[in-house]
């Protein structure tokens, strides 16, 4: 299917830029000197006549052929001439497809042909932090990221990173394929009011997921109230700035050090980091405390929480008892990420 696909598009695109008319030319050019010259020339077949008349055109010049007779001559100086003309008309045509396509990526008029990318909607200086942590962490260094904003220049120079200039609405979405997404960040406005913020949040959240329910939606809100507007979003992560920055405000100052502790383990850069791992097949059916006690000894990691499946129901520091079952998923704290068997 996908060589399938390819195909079409490559015909598509030859038809859309006349490549189609100047490929025929190539062709029958190709053909009528290779069977001219076979004819002209004594002991030359018209196999040695198409090869002769393709090393020609294409200027490469072997000279392991070349025409003896008259005739032969003028068809070699014919084809020369002629065959400068067609290769600079091909050339010159990929060439200006090339330079356009790479304008419309940077000023954001293209469209997204990929999948399994990261959306992240509005570009602003919490966004921009969350890309530079993004490209940190190895698992995502070189994954695709496209930008949905009004900006007029794709903001940093990445290969990996694209933009797509417009409003957060399901035309600009379809553009930056939205669905074939692997995860839609949405961010506040910093432009707009609290409470207008938060409702082109929800709002945006709603066209995400009617798009594409598989995509996990994760939208930052300023109002604590209004997490409940997200959750009818069918937003999977809720994250309100305001509320976590006063919250480890208030735990540092009835805990002194806690705010050092949680810098640490939220940047990539600074020691230990927190994961989410799938849980593997040897610790399916163990109690928690068992992998606890495990994950210290053999792997020098804190498991801190246990999530039922991928985007279920998260179990912090769950009770003795508990079982692990082989969809859930271990968080944990780690120097590096450690690989689990």
């Amino acid at each position: 299917m996908k060589v399938k696909t390819l195909v079409e598009r490559l015909i598509k695109f030859c038809i859309q830029e006349n490549l189609h008319r100047v490929f025929v030319v190539v062709f029958v050019l190709l053909f009528l000197s290779g069977f001219a010259i076979s004819h002209l020339e004594d002991e030359l077949s018209f196999v040695d006549g198409l090869w002769w008349s393709i090393v020609t055109l294409t200027t490469v010049g072997y000279g392991d052929i070349s025409p003896a007779t008259l005739g032969g001559r003028v068809i070699a100086v014919f084809l020369m001439l002629f065959g400068i003309g067609v290769l600079g008309t091909l050339s010159a045509t990929l060439a200006g497809f090339l330079i356009e396509k790479r304008f419309k990526e940077d000023r954001g008029m293209g469209t997204i042909q990929f999948d399994d990318h990261i959306v992240l909607c509005g570009w602003n200086r919490r966004a921009n932090f969350i890309y530079q942590e993004l490209r940190k962490d190895p698992t995502t260094s070189e994954t695709p990221i496209v930008i949905i904003d009004e900006l007029e220049n794709k903001p940093l120079d990445d290969a990996d990173l694209y933009l797509i200039r417009g409003e957060l609405d399901e035309d600009t979405f379809a553009r930056a394929n939205i669905a074939g997404a692997r995860t839609a960040i949405v961010m506040g406005d910093d432009t707009l009011p609290v409470s207008a913020r938060d409702a082109a949040v929800v709002l945006t959240t709603l066209t995400i997921e009617s798009m594409n329910p598989d995509v996990y939606t994760i939208v930052e809100l300023s109002d604590e109230r209004n997490v409940q507007h997200c959750e009818r979003a069918n937003a999977n992560e809720i994250i309100v700035h305001s509320e976590l920055s006063s919250s480890l405000i208030a735990r540092a100052a009835l805990n002194h050090g806690i705010s050092t502790v949680i810098s640490e383990l939220l940047a990539y850069d600074r020691g230990n980091e927190l994961y989410k791992l799938p849980i593997p097949a040897s610790m399916v059916g163990k109690s928690f405390n068992e992998i606890f006690y495990d994950l210290k000894k053999n792997h020098h990691s804190i498991a801190v929480a246990v999530q039922r499946g991928d985007g279920g129901k998260v179990f912090s520091n769950p009770d003795d008892g508990f079982t692990l079952e082989s969809k859930d998923f271990l968080m944990l704290i780690a120097p590096k990420r450690p690989k689990l068997a």
